[in-house]
């Protein structure tokens, strides 16, 4: 993951983690049509994210608590 990517999964990662967000809300605001700017698919295939594709909670994965908590500490 380059640096510029790896910056935006962070910044999904705080987004997600600082309130309750619907799966429907972070399609909305994080998915791209780009070939080159897949932050929320890229998050998804990585494991840093749990969610329901029914319409519930998304949340951060145990994974991506640690990458920020790494990243955050750093």
């Amino acid at each position: 993951m380059g640096a510029p990517n790896h910056a935006l999964t962070v910044q999904l990662l705080e987004w997600i983690a600082a309130g309750d967000r619907t799966y429907a809300e972070v399609l909305e605001t994080w998915h791209s049509t780009c070939p080159r700017l897949t932050i929320w698919e890229d998050a998804c295939i990585d494991g840093l994210i749990d969610y329901e594709p029914d319409g519930r909670l998304v949340r951060v994965s145990a994974k991506g608590r640690g990458l920020l908590e790494t990243m955050l500490s750093s």
